[in-house]
């Protein structure tokens, strides 16, 4: 019994690392730090979560497997230095891990978005963590995984999704009770549909409060067409 499984495992080891990909695609970085930048997207299949505001519940499900050096070889093709691994939520598998090593190493410029309800310990410190925080609005307030928090760097960035004054007072407090922006970019966004984008702009102002406003640049250019 012993030798059959020392076999199976051994076989096992010598197949090739896969993920489970629903795209990639070329397109400007919209969000976050890198954004105007030509950028390859990786987007993962699957996500634990059901963000009232996701945009891309299309990534739930289905996907098709990609040897790992299969992805490098595709992201190669479109010759530029930004790459973003997205979701879904990339790491509900574990090889994404190993694929954001190999683009680093490959000398790539490494973001990853994160829904923040998955430990980033294992991530590629050399990778840009743009790390989610749920607000209450999002109705997975719950998975906020909060051990996250003390291991961002000045490399990683913080996003919030505000769904309404509420939220956005929400995640005024966790901001300043964590002072997430002597650490990193902190980062809001307005829900589209819920609030207006000027409506989060004022209360950012009005509370001189330490963030950086931003839009999903890829929508106002190209709206909700896929693969943009």
């Amino acid at each position: 019994m012993n030798d059959v499984a020392d076999a199976a495992a051994a076989a096992a080891a010598l197949q090739p690392e896969r993920l489970k990909l629903t795209e990639i695609f070329l397109s400007l970085q919209g969000e976050a730090r890198d954004a105007g930048w030509p950028t390859v997207f990786v987007r993962l299949t699957g996500c634990p979560l059901r963000c009232t505001y996701c945009d891309t519940t299309y990534s739930f499900y289905g996907g098709q497997w990609w040897e790992i050096d299969a992805i490098l070889a595709e992201v190669a093709k479109h010759g530029v230095r930004h790459v973003c691994v997205t979701g879904g939520e990339p790491l509900s598998q574990k090889r994404c891990l190993t694929l954001l090593e190999k683009l680093c190493d490959a000398g790539y410029v490494v973001s990853l978005e994160t829904s923040g309800a998955i430990a980033i310990d294992g991530v590629d410190t050399r990778v840009s963590r743009v790390l989610d925080i749920k607000t209450p609005g999002s109705g997975e307030v719950a998975r906020n995984l909060w051990s996250n928090l003390p291991l961002l760097t000045a490399h990683d960035q913080v996003k919030a999704v505000i769904c309404s004054r509420e939220d956005f007072d929400w995640a005024k407090q966790i901001v300043l009770q964590h002072r997430l922006f002597e650490v990193c970019d902190v980062l809001f966004s307005p829900s589209a549909g819920q609030i207006t984008p000027r409506m989060l702009a004022d209360w950012i102002i009005e509370e001189k409060l330490p963030v950086r406003f931003q839009m999903q640049l890829h929508k106002v250019l190209w709206g909700e067409e896929p693969g943009r």
